[in-house]
């Protein structure tokens, strides 16, 4: 996509193949967390981590020029030119993707993790540390939550992952409902905020794992 008009169309035109719906028999053994860190390049980064030990497993890591401008709403077209080749590095195929970006909870309900998961067709979450949509701050315990609303419809969750630490915002991308997305995270979050995901991404992406 070259313009920001020609963007919104492909994200209009993308957005009814999302499916609100985990695929049946779903059962998740790998999840991988995607990231792109900025210098005068992008260098986008997708660790894979096992679930039950949330071990890295597979890890690939793409640099590259970035060519579409930062324009709110229309952050998959800087990330994904990099990411998708990225997961195409890699050796394990990961049952879910775990974006650090929005999913639904998106001015035309179809963030960085629906447009992830729609051209790769893995089911997908977005995680994101801001909000797209009103919300009330949660209870204080780990796994509490409040809906994110839109119009008075929910697209997702504000979910505590630690006591007394700030939410996270969730939202799902593409083949995922909201209460299997909100147990994924919690699995992948016992120690902090983030999930373990995104969290080996960004080191990944930075150089720095």
């Amino acid at each position: 996509m070259s313009t920001e008009d020609e963007a919104i169309a492909e994200q209009l035109r993308l957005r009814d193949q999302v499916s609100q719906e985990t695929p049946e028999g779903f059962a998740p053994k790998t999840a991988a967390g995607l990231d792109v860190h900025y210098t005068d390049r992008g260098t986008a980064a997708v660790c894979v981590l096992d679930l039950a030990t949330l071990e890295v497993v597979d890890q690939a890591v793409v640099t590259g020029s970035v060519d579409f401008p930062y324009i709110s709403g229309l952050f998959a077209f800087r990330e994904l030119p990099l990411l998708l080749p990225a997961l195409e590095k890699l050796s394990v195929t990961p049952d879910v993707l775990v974006c650090d970006g929005q999913g639904i909870a998106h001015p035309r309900r179809f963030g960085l993790a629906c447009h992830a998961g729609v051209l790769t067709g893995i089911p997908s979450i977005g995680v994101s540390k801001s909000a797209n949509g009103g919300w009330e701050m949660p209870g204080p315990n780990r796994g509490d939550w409040t809906r994110i609303e839109d119009e008075r419809r929910p697209i997702g969750r504000t979910l505590r992952t630690r006591e007394g630490v700030k939410p996270v915002f969730l939202s799902i991308g593409h083949k995922m409902d909201i209460d299997t997305a909100t147990e994924l995270v919690l699995t992948l979050t016992p120690k902090y905020r983030l999930p373990e995901t995104t969290r080996r991404a960004d080191r990944l992406s930075r150089g720095l794992d």
